[in-house]
């Protein structure tokens, strides 16, 4: 198909301004939406990439869909940029369940396709992923070890990682993401998923997801097979312990 040059150069620079930001505003997503040829062209570009466009709201996102991406986040930046300066790949793993946890709570532990919640608190969070961690640590040793290579996940460490942090600051009254507990390391994880515009803090130290959240889990998490085994993994442990029990 033989596209106009002057369509080429304004998906062109719809494409850069996604690269640079991730997002546009309401003018680049009025253009997307109105002409047929720029919005093709930029989703063929964006697929050349690993990434893809969607809308939510007044805006139009861009998001990789795999590692192999070059707009994948990188552990590196991460660390540097959302965790202390003493993190490592542990800590990442830890930020990423704690994420699939979130979610859970807001799609009835993935059994629902739309959020049966508006908002979570810090606190209920906090306590869901105690329980999944301590689901975790009802596995043996050598059933966490091959659960482990079974995931590419090291369960075994994170369990033991989110046990070891200190206890002792939980209720301080004034904590945050340099104090070293479970709440402060939830504080990192919040400040993650609202710099991506994942949730939005709406005070009384309760948050909700966004509308960019939400199509991401309903159009794409949830269709890997790799997300479902994990998906699965986590919330059954709880179906294991009663049928143990």
């Amino acid at each position: 198909m033989q596209y106009n040059n002057e369509k080429i150069m304004k998906a062109f620079k719809l494409y850069l301004i996604l690269s640079a930001k991730g997002y546009a505003g309401k003018d680049e997503l009025r253009l997307y939406i109105a002409d047929d040829t720029i919005r093709a062209l930029v989703e063929q570009f964006a697929k050349e990439a690993d990434c893809t466009i969607f809308s939510a709201g007044d805006n139009i996102y861009m998001i990789p869909l795999s590692k192999d991406s070059v707009f994948h986040v990188s552990n590196d930046t991460i660390k540097k940029e959302y965790l202390t300066s003493k993190a490592v790949n542990l800590d990442i793993y830890l930020m990423y369940l704690s994420i699939i946890v979130l979610i859970g709570e807001f799609y009835d532990s993935y059994s629902s396709t739309e959020p049966t919640r508006d908002f979570i608190t810090m606190s209920d969070w906090l306590e869901s992923i105690n329980e999944r961690i301590e689901s975790l640590k009802e596995h043996k040793e050598e059933e966490l070890k091959t659960l482990d290579k079974e995931y590419d996940y090291n369960w075994s460490a994170m369990a033991k990682k989110w046990s070891d942090m200190d206890e002792i600051k939980e209720t301080a009254k004034k904590q945050d993401a340099r104090t070293v507990s479970r709440v402060s390391f939830l504080i990192q994880v919040k400040n993650f998923l609202i710099k991506n515009e994942l949730v939005s803090d709406i005070g009384n130290n309760e948050i909700e997801l966004t509308e960019k959240a939400m199509i991401i889990v309903q159009r794409y998490y949830m269709e890997y097979d790799y997300n479902r085994e994990i998906l699965d993994f986590m919330y059954n442990l709880d179906n294991k312990e009663e049928s143990e029990s």
